[in-house]
């Protein structure tokens, strides 16, 4: 075997030379046979039309619309069972629960969450709602956990650690070491199919444990995790709400941490989004004004408003409004009526929005009385400003149709 192996390694060998010098012909390869692989099991087709056959979408005849819709209702009221059952189990747990998520803020932690799997992508959920809601928290992956992410974990934490059947060995552990370290820990999981004396692992390792009461999935025989999930997520969101309603936490504060987007826009107060504003570029008129004075007045104004706020002349305070579609009604029925004083065509008592409401109620009082401007006046019933519905399309905060 040496004396082969440096004939192999020397190229000035004489084995090598011969070889080089001679040529022979290659034998022919021995036929091998071919693995079933993924184009030999399913061949492409040659033919297009052969082809088209085969990534066709199945057709669906009425009838099969029918049984589909029966079958998606099934889907969403088992789901909707899911959670009224989980509703009629709370307890004691859910207080201690609640208790926990608050002692961990109110001493600078913060809650941490870990799943596995769907679990996880709903932990990280219920995470996010947490601290939109001002509550710290984070998501974790189990895995990851033993791999130097156990450094985020400090003795103010709370960890909430999520697993439907309670022996996800990745949660598990994580949690036997937590238990460890003394941390205490938050579990959801499904109720124990042997009853209360044989609690699941995670259960046994959980300083509170919650627990979903069923075992059934909305599948309809699919392994796809349906019920247990969105009773999850309800039940975290349930956590997270309590938890912020026993801090106080306000639409003001939560607006602080989700500015952006059209829910941070409906929390900001009216008075930020006013285009015409009293004093500036709105034109205000007195009752005893004509029609054609007032107008002639709020001709001078640039970007002139789709309607004048009239006002008592000793006062300052709102008594009227009188709009476009006012006017156009008013000269249709009498062309004589631009020198009628304000007080005879205004329309009195007009619903008002005061100056520190939030947009969201000024979006739901046009939505009700399909009202285009919105008078928005001080504690003393003074105008402060016009809102019009031009501006909460422009920014995007109500649609044209609506």
């Amino acid at each position: 075997m040496g004396h082969q192996a440096s004939r192999g390694l020397h190229p000035d060998g004489a084995e090598l030379q011969n070889r080089t010098s001679k040529r022979r012909t290659p034998a022919a390869p021995t036929p091998r046979a071919t693995p079933a692989t993924e184009s030999t099991l399913h061949p492409v087709p040659k033919n297009p039309e052969q082809l088209a056959n085969t990534t066709r979408a199945p057709t669906h005849t009425p009838g099969d619309h029918d049984a589909e819709l029966a079958f998606a209702r099934d889907v969403l009221r088992a789901e909707a069972e899911a959670i009224e059952s989980l509703a009629g189990t709370l307890g004691r747990e859910f207080h201690d629960a609640v208790d926990r998520i608050c002692q961990c803020v109110e001493q600078g932690g913060t809650v941490l969450v870990t799943g596995l799997g769907k679990s996880g992508l709903i932990g990280a959920k219920i995470s996010a709602t947490l601290a939109s809601l001002g509550i710290p928290s984070h998501s974790v992956h189990p895995s990851e956990a033993a791999h130097g992410d156990l450094g985020r974990f400090r003795a103010s934490d709370v960890a909430l650690c999520l697993s439907f059947s309670g022996e996800t060995e990745e949660v598990v552990n994580l949690a036997a070491i937590l238990k460890q370290d003394k941390l205490p820990i938050i579990s959801i999981t499904r109720r124990s199919t042997h009853g209360s004396a044989h609690p699941s692992t995670l259960e046994r390792l959980a300083s509170v444990a919650l627990t979903l009461p069923f075992e059934d999935e909305a599948a309809a025989g699919f392994a796809a995790p349906t019920s247990s999930t969105t009773a999850t997520l309800a039940l975290g969101d349930a956590l997270a709400l309590a938890a912020a309603r026993r801090r106080h936490f306000s639409t003001s504060d939560f607006h602080k941490r989700h500015p952006g987007g059209s829910l941070g826009g409906q929390l900001r107060p009216v008075t930020d989004v006013l285009r015409f504003r009293a004093g500036e570029n709105l034109p205000l008129a007195i009752e005893t004004a004509t029609v054609r004075e007032a107008l002639t007045h709020a001709d001078g104004t640039p970007r002139r408003p789709g309607a004048l706020l009239i006002v008592n002349p000793a006062t300052g305070v709102l008594t009227g409004i009188f709009t476009d579609s006012d006017l156009r009604r008013l000269m249709l029925r009498d062309t004589g009526a631009l020198d009628q004083p304000l007080a005879n065509v205004m329309t009195r008592g007009p619903r008002t929005i005061p100056a520190d409401a939030l947009v969201r109620d000024a979006l739901l009082m046009i939505r009700e009385h399909r009202q285009d401007e919105v008078p928005v006046i001080d504690r003393d019933g003074k105008p402060v400003g016009l809102l019009d519905v031009q501006d909460l399309i422009a920014l995007r905060l109500i649609r044209r149709e609506d």
